[in-house]
């Protein structure tokens, strides 16, 4: 890879002059890597890999939209991280990388990960940098609020003695300092982890402690990365929802401007959306807010506008506990948008629309603070456009959750697709989807409409793994007559973890099942040896670690259907506990109200994706091998569902079936 003199060597690992097209200049290389440089190295480079390379040129030559379709072992995240670094550099603008879930974006940064391999065979140095979600990280205010006046109170006091000297002492910052971060407390379970991680009602552009804050400090290294910064889906979604507010309130949007996207396990990109692009009220953030206005030397008719609006908020809230029904599986609640509660929202309503008109009074009086009152006014904008849209029939969708005894209102505008199209997949960058399951029935629709994206190219290359001798596929018998349905999957399942010694992953629909099999479990004799490893017990990552080590034990998931990459006879058996449909709560029964055939275009799809990918955790390597399982008995009461499961298998793999 020696340079031509004169040419540009010192940005990119191959030389260039610039009177070339640089995309084409970069693919040219990037072949030379798979055809000579990596084979040089011992690589066994697949043609798989090739020809996902220059289908990613053409991508990033036009600036496309690219649903790229690559099965486990063709090598996809080396290919586009190929292209996203040098592009990075060619623009002065880093990639951003956004994975599917939180506990995977250090996968890529790995020791004998892959951006290791490049800087091993490649002399590729990438300057990687985590961008993790704001909930990752503890919250200053929270961890002082419950130091001492918790049940947890001892292990969260281990939290606060481990804060660097800086956070609690005066003096001035050096340098980059990390700490803070959800890794570094994994024996934390997940109920205790969120009694002092941040989470959306924490208001910092006023916290005192921001400037010591570890998400502060994250957010700031990150920033400066020149090649790529790795994030999740829900991450981005959030960046690209806060961008414009962000930039209305003085503050630096999530991420910096960047070169080109890629969404790794991209056909999960969608919920990520749903979640960031949603407003979020609770009362008692909402009070505290308003309440703020009372500090200063205000107008009685200002202060009689701010009590009228605590009260009506009080009021709104109570009558959600009235109107709000629970979803089994969903820790969504239904609301029934009935006359009383319209009413009072209508009342919020002009409540704030008051407060906002004495607001331009009192900013002539300079009798508030002017950037608390920025932040006020911010908020209740925020506010007013999430209520306003029930004003418009069909218009948005909502929700509410019940959390520590606080009810949260969501409402989310119908309208994500076109956020989505405009904010997104019109901005003129390269964007790349990559996944082994982004199609359904070969064609890349479901994902594609879900998302709003009207422009895109598409291609699909199957995994070179041989299945056929390396998988075995089990589904359950029908249902016995008298036998509860849990009562027969709880049998096949210990019945096949004894054969298997452990050695396993059930994957599981909702936290309410995996919550039941664990209660479960316990009382039945032939499970007694087993080792079990639930998620929500500690960190995920740190889970995923011993669970690896731990050869024989079993892993107890409902957020691993997609990401999880164990290769070794740690995971030779996946157990799906239930097809993964699905939840009927009022998100999706807003889309399925949308269908004309919400069977077909919605539960379906959606189902079968989520089996793809599970069954993807099975075999990682070449040399790996071991048996799935559906446990589900409804197969045989759904046959359409049953054919379509049998359809998607891999090549030369079709099922058995067990016996009770």
């Amino acid at each position: 890879m020696e340079a031509d003199q004169g040419l540009s060597t010192q940005r990119y690992p191959f030389a260039y002059d610039p009177a070339e097209p640089f995309v084409s200049r970069l693919g040219e290389w990037v072949a030379d890597v798979f055809y000579d440089i990596l084979p040089e190295s011992g690589f066994e480079v697949r043609d798989e890999q090739i020809f996902m390379a220059y289908q990613l040129e053409r991508a990033y030559g036009d600036k496309k939209t690219i649903m790229a379709e690559a099965g486990v072992g063709t090598g996809k995240t080396l290919v586009y991280l190929l292209y996203a670094v040098c592009y990075a550099r060619y623009t002065g603008k880093p990639a951003v990388i956004a994975c599917a879930d939180e506990s995977l974006i250090e996968q890529l940064v790995k020791p004998g990960g892959d951006i290791a391999k490049l800087a091993e065979h490649l002399d590729l140095q990438v300057d990687a940098r985590l961008g993790k979600s704001p909930d990752q990280y503890v919250c200053l205010n929270k961890l002082s609020a419950v130091r001492f006046a918790d049940e947890d109170a001892p292990v969260i006091e281990e939290v606060h003695e481990s804060l660097p000297d800086f956070v609690n002492t005066p003096g001035t910052l050096q340098a980059f300092h990390p700490y803070g971060d959800r890794k570094q407390y994994p024996h934390l379970n997940d109920r205790q982890w969120n009694k002092i991680n941040w989470d959306p009602f924490q208001d910092c552009f006023v916290c005192p402690k921001r400037q010591r804050c570890g998400l502060t400090l994250s957010r700031d290294h990150y920033r400066r990365s020149k090649d790529i910064i790795i994030c999740s889906h829900d991450y981005y979604m959030e960046h690209v929802w806060t961008y414009e507010a962000r930039k209305r309130e003085g503050q630096l949007p999530l991420l910096p401007d960047h070169s080109s996207v890629v969404f790794d396990e991209g056909h999960l990109l969608e919920e990520a959306a749903l979640n960031a692009l949603s407003y979020k009220l609770k009362h008692r953030i909402f009070e505290e807010l308003v309440t703020r206005l009372l500090e200063g030397e205000i107008r009685e008719s200002l202060a009689e506008r701010v009590d009228e609006a605590i009260e009506s908020s009080e009021r709104l809230f109570a009558l959600l506990d009235t109107y709000t029904v629970a979803i089994p599986g969903s820790e969504r609640k239904e609301v029934r948008v009935e006359a009383p509660l319209l009413r009072e929202i209508e009342r919020l309503t002009s409540v704030l629309d008051a407060i906002g008109e004495e607001l331009v009074f009192e900013s002539g009086l300079f009798s508030l603070d002017g950037y608390q009152m920025r932040v006020v006014e911010e908020h209740l904008d925020m506010i007013q456009t999430a209520l306003s849209l029930f004003r418009k029939e069909d218009g948005y969708i909502c929700w509410a959750e019940e959390n520590e005894d606080e009810t949260t209102l969501s409402i989310m505008p119908r309208t994500v697709k076109e956020i989505l199209n405009e904010r997104v997949f019109n901005t003129g960058i390269p964007i790349v989807f990559s996944s082994a399951t982004l199609s359904v029935d070969n064609s890349f629709r479901y994902v594609a409409d879900s998302l709003g994206i009207n422009d895109f190219v598409s291609f699909s290359v199957a995994s070179p793994y041989d299945y056929a001798d390396k998988m075995q596929m089990k589904i359950t018998d029908e249902a016995i007559p008298g036998h509860p349905e849990n009562e027969n999957r709880l049998r096949d399942a210990v019945s096949l973890l004894q054969e298997s010694g452990g050695r396993a992953l059930i994957l599981f629909r909702t936290m309410e099942e995996l919550r039941t099999f664990k209660q479960d479990i316990v009382h039945i004799p032939e499970a007694q040896g087993l080792r079990f490893m639930y998620e929500g017990d500690r960190e995920i990552s740190d889970l995923i670690a011993a669970f690896q080590q731990d050869e024989e034990s079993v892993l107890c998931s409902v957020n691993l259907w997609e990401g999880l990459d164990v290769p070794g006879p740690s995971l030779s058996n996946v157990m799906i506990w239930s097809l993964p449909y699905p939840p009927q709560d009022p998100v999706f029964n807003a889309k399925r109200n949308a269908s004309a055939a919400p069977y077909e275009e919605i539960d379906l799809p959606y189902m079968l994706l989520r089996v793809k990918q599970g069954l993807g955790r099975l075999i990682r390597t070449s040399s790996d091998s071991g048996s799935a399982v559906i446990l589900d008995e409804s197969l045989y009461t759904k046959k359409e569902a049953k054919d379509r499961i049998a359809a998607l298998l891999p090549k030369g793999v079709e099922w058995t079936t067990l016996t009770h």
